[in-house]
């Protein structure tokens, strides 16, 4: 790719993070109750997505979420600013469940939001000039020490993606349990 293909690429694709990061922080929690999904279930799936990506990552194995290498070819045509830049990349799973829950503690403050939004903004002009550099920081460090990296980041990753699956189904038992305590509320109003 040329230097011109991956600046184009890599503003699309932090565009594109930027936006889906804003969709969930205004829009997400409802849009999930829209769709029946809660966020326990949401954490789950995101945990489980996030294992997906870390257990390639120490076995020392190419993820089928990553873009080719300069050696490969597609086999279908996809466009790498979406898919795997942006999601699961850059607006992963962890992103948005973290955002999911920044905005359920904001609440429906519109003023409040604007804070993470500047947050997330931020976080995104970092990441477009870090990506950019990130082939001639892989190319000082060597192939070893790369290795040696993506190992220990895939294991933070997996713990990471373990935590949040515990963080779900912590949240659905809860949830659970508060709502069997409701029901025997309302039980014994009834009964009285």
């Amino acid at each position: 790719m040329s230097p011109v293909q991956r600046r184009a690429t890599l503003t699309r694709a932090v565009l594109s993070a930027f936006v889906v990061a804003l969709f969930f922080l205004f829009v997400g929690r409802a849009f999930l109750s829209y769709m029946g999904v809660s966020v326990q279930a949401f954490a789950i799936s995101g945990g489980i997505l996030l294992f997906s990506m870390a257990f390639p990552m120490l076995m020392g194995q190419r993820s089928q979420l990553q873009a080719p290498s300069s050696g490969e070819t597609h086999t279908a045509v996809t466009d790498v600013a979406i898919f795997p830049l942006t999601i699961p990349q850059l607006a992963g799973p962890g992103t948005i469940a973290t955002i999911l829950l920044l905005a359920t503690q904001v609440g429906e403050d519109w003023v409040r939001l604007g804070v993470p939004s500047g947050i997330i903004a931020v976080i995104y002009l970092i990441a477009w000039p870090t990506l950019f550099m990130a082939e001639r920081v892989m190319h000082r460090l060597g192939e070893d020490f790369i290795h040696i990296i993506t190992r220990v980041l895939g294991l933070v990753l997996a713990a990471l993606a373990v935590q949040y699956i515990l963080n779900g189904l912590t949240g659905f038992y809860q949830a659970l349990v508060g709502q069997q305590k409701v029901n025997k509320c309302s039980g014994k109003m009834i009964v009285l």
